[in-house]
């Protein structure tokens, strides 16, 4: 298994993509730590993970809380001994241009978009440091490498992140800390709300993805999954710095 002997936490991990690559990282050996603001979908995830035989715990956790995020990590490393991967990927999506996102929109997307991974990072890197290395990833978005219209607060929140993370990949590549930016693109999931919102509804936002994806079609959550366990494993050893794109060619 790439992840034996592995400790994980995920940050909304109780529905999704979140869930999906807690899932993931448990079949390959990882002892996840689910977190959720959402404490019954993060004790279902963990319920799930360790009924299939593998090991998993559950933990309440609203991201813009800073002490509290903290004390997640640390608590983790207090009674788990060590975190070898760190996938922040709690996020928020509103929708609108300038004239349409209030000032609190913004705001929002930042503190859960940008502001959440840099307080997640900077809670785990002391102990990475002191166990040898680690693995973080941070859920951006293709919207991080391309401009979608009419979605300033997620396109700029989204690029910030990319930005963040390729900053603090070139500061700690020396200490075997990695930092990678997850940029999916459409997965059929309620986080897309904004976009189907934007584009005028359900039917408009299936016509888009049929005709602006070059594979014609959504990404299942097990796809983006199976990219979330290259980042967190050895195989990506090599591999820091990156805007890990899987979209089927939208951003092309």
């Amino acid at each position: 298994m790439r992840l034996a002997g592995k400790v994980a936490l995920v940050t909304g991990a109780g529905s999704g993509i979140g869930r999906a690559g807690a899932l993931a990282m448990a079949r390959e050996g990882a002892h996840v730590v689910v977190t959720d603001r959402d404490v019954a979908l993060a004790d279902a995830a963990a319920a799930e993970i360790t009924a299939a035989g593998h090991r998993a715990r559950s933990l309440p956790l609203d991201v813009t809380d800073d002490t509290a995020l903290q004390a997640a990590i640390d608590e983790t490393v207090r009674e788990l001994g060590r975190i070898d991967i760190l996938h922040s990927h709690a996020g928020l999506q509103v929708e609108g241009t300038l004239e349409d996102v209030d000032p609190s929109g913004m705001d929002a997307s930042w503190a859960l978009n940008v502001r959440a991974h840099f307080i997640a990072a900077r809670a785990a890197v002391p102990h990475m440091r002191a166990q040898g290395g680690g693995s973080v990833i941070v859920t951006a978005s293709n919207s991080g490498v391309q401009y979608d219209r009419g979605m300033i607060a997620y396109a700029t929140t989204k690029h910030a992140a990319v930005a963040m993370v390729r900053q603090m990949a070139a500061d700690y590549a020396a200490e075997a800390i990695r930092f990678n930016a997850l940029c999916p693109g459409f997965v059929d999931t309620p986080f897309n709300a904004g976009f189907e919102k934007q584009m005028g509804g359900r039917a408009s936002l299936e016509k888009y993805i049929s005709e602006a994806i070059p594979m014609g079609r959504w990404a299942s959550t097990d796809e983006i999954a199976a990219g979330i366990v290259y980042l967190a494993s050895d195989e990506s050893a090599f591999m820091t710095g990156q805007a890990f794109v899987i979209d089927g060619g939208e951003f092309l």
